[in-house]
C-alpha cells in the first residue's frame, strides 16, 4: 500500500491564534493516531497566515478519499473550514510505487526486477504498446526512475 502525504490548510482565513493552533495540533495528533495516520510535527504559528498547512501521512490509493478523510480530521481538530491542499506519495522504491506511478498515467503493467551489472536493481515494466499513444514513453520512464530511484527498462507488447 502506498503512503500519501496529504496537505491540508487548516486556517485558510488566518483567524486562529497561536494557542488555538497548538491546541488544534494536539487534537489532530490524537485524531490521526485513532485513524491510523501519521502527522508531521509543524509549528503552524510560525508559518505565514495564508500557508498554515498540516501534513498527514496516510495509507491508501484513492487520492480523493484520502483528501476527504484528512480534511475531515483537520476540520474536527481545528474547528475551521479546512481545505485540501496538494497530495503526493512517498516512494520507497517498491513495486507498489511503480504500480502507483503507472496508475497515475491511467496505465497498468507488469513489474519485474533483476540485478544490474553493479548490483543495483533494474526494474522492467511491461505494458501495451497502444498505451504509448496516450502517454509518451519518456514521461513514464522519467516518472518511474524518479519514484523508484533505479534503472528502468520499458517493454511493450
Amino acid at each position: 500500500m502506498r503512503t500519501a502525504v496529504v496537505r491540508v490548510r487548516v486556517d485558510p482565513d488566518g483567524v486562529l491564534t497561536a494557542a488555538q493552533l497548538r491546541d488544534g495540533m494536539t487534537a489532530l495528533r490524537d485524531l490521526a493516531d485513532g485513524a491510523g495516520a501519521g502527522l508531521v510535527d509543524n509549528d503552524l504559528s510560525a508559518m505565514p497566515v495564508g500557508r498554515r498547512e498540516v501534513e498527514l501521512l496516510m495509507a491508501g490509493a484513492d487520492p480523493e478519499h484520502l483528501k476527504r478523510a484528512a480534511t475531515e480530521l483537520c476540520a474536527n481538530a481545528f474547528g475551521t473550514a479546512a481545505a485540501a491542499g496538494v497530495l503526493t506519495y512517498i516512494s520507497r522504491g517498491t513495486d507498489d510505487d511503480a504500480h502507483g506511478v503507472l496508475a497515475g498515467f491511467g496505465l497498468t503493467g507488469e513489474i519485474s526486477r533483476s540485478p544490474g551489472d553493479e548490483g543495483w536493481d533494474v526494474v522492467h515494466v511491461t505494458f501495451r504498446k497502444a498505451d504509448l499513444t496516450r502517454v509518451p514513453e519518456s514521461r513514464i520512464h522519467t516518472a518511474l526512475e524518479a519514484s523508484l530511484n533505479c534503472e528502468v527498462h520499458i517493454h511493450t507488447i
